[in-house]
């Protein structure tokens, strides 16, 4: 549904299931980040009681292979159909996408299909030859930080902790990233639309922070695929990611959230690059901004161990966040494994020694 805001720019709602939910996994977060899918289960099952199928049969969607040029478009089309065949076999019909290349992807085909019926007739058959199989489409189809975004406000009942500095008592500065494969390919399937995104910063209003606009707040992050993927394309990538922390550095940020899993690797980890490279940072120590996901975020706020969320796998260290935040957290058992037994920590965490 369309609407207006006060300056009478094109605004998006969208309908979000409330339950019954197929998990779709990304195949680049479980490497980057691991912990974040699985906090962002437990929030739904063990925080808010909803029903989410995690299935152990469903595959990439392909979608950076499609991007590059490299799977084709019957194939891509046929990889989505199998997904919503599983999901026809578990009895869900509402779909969760972990990944926004994902997320745009799924709606690609869709509309593909809504336009061009012998396109859905084709995946209909290749998926029958390939592996027997139906598919329905969903009824539903959301973003996981739809699903966060929807209950914000329970998650917010819930939290022991604020976005708030414990020390001064002020809101925290959140600066966004929304990943361009969540609202620039199809504006209507995001809170917010393209422009006016507002699925990340009404969760950082509903918890206690202050977001931040900036100027290039809708830059893309300098994934771009071809971009990082093609070596001698890497210092485009890194020059975007120079842009967005450039426009963000003077209104001192103390965290960036994202919605993307590439996003949040590489606003992470090319703050560590262009510190090695140019010797500053883009904070006000050597540490770096801290970049968390939506999912990372809400486990914290609601008093998840950070390190069993993975959170010692960031380059830039969360515990200057974390100390400001007053959230609790075993300094030695940082770098421990599974198992509780000391792993060899890193040389240094952060951007600069």
């Amino acid at each position: 549904m369309k609407t207006l805001n006060s300056d009478n720019q094109q605004l998006f709602d969208k309908e979000i299931a409330g339950d019954d939910y197929y998990y779709l996994r990304s195949c680049i977060r479980q490497n980057f980040f691991p912990g974040a899918e699985k906090v962002f289960l437990d929030i739904l099952t063990q925080k808010l009681g909803r029903k989410i199928i995690d299935d152990e049969h469903h595959t990439t969607c392909s979608g950076i292979g499609y991007h590059t040029d490299i799977v084709p478009f019957d194939t891509f089309q046929a990889i989505i159909a199998r997904q919503f065949a599983l999901m026809k076999e578990k009895g869900a019909v509402n779909a969760v996408v972990s990944c926004i290349t994902s997320f745009g992807g799924y709606h690609e085909v869709l509309e593909t299909w809504k336009e061009f019926p012998e396109e859905k007739r084709k995946a209909q058959e290749n998926l029958k030859k390939a592996t027997g199989r139906d598919f329905d489409v969903p009824k539903n189809i959301a973003h996981a930080c739809d699903i966060i975004y929807k209950y914000r406000h329970e998650i917010a009942r819930l939290a022991p902790y604020k976005l708030v500095n414990t020390h001064t008592g002020e809101p925290l500065r959140v600066v966004d990233h929304v990943g361009c494969h969540y609202a620039k390919i199809f504006p209507d399937k995001a809170v917010g639309g393209a422009e006016k995104t507002t699925v990340l910063t009404a969760m950082i209003e509903a918890w206690g922070g202050q977001p931040v606009n900036y100027p290039e707040r809708r830059h893309c992050c300098g994934f771009g695929f071809r971009h990082y993927l093609v070596k001698p394309n890497r210092s485009y990538s890194i020059s975007n990611a120079r842009k967005k922390f450039e426009s963000m550095q003077p209104y001192r940020p103390d965290l960036i959230l994202t919605n993307c899993p590439g996003c949040n690797m590489f606003l992470d980890r090319w703050q560590y690059a262009l510190a090695q490279i140019e010797g500053k940072t883009y904070s006000d120590d050597k540490n770096g901004i801290p970049v968390l996901s939506y999912e990372e975020l809400a486990g914290l706020l609601l008093g998840y161990d950070p390190w069993h969320i993975g959170l010692q796998m960031h380059q830039v260290d969360l515990e200057p966040l974390l100390k400001r935040m007053g959230i609790a957290y075993s300094a030695e058992a940082k770098y421990r494994n599974a198992k509780g037994i000391p792993m060899t920590p890193p040389k240094f965490t952060g951007c600069l020694e």
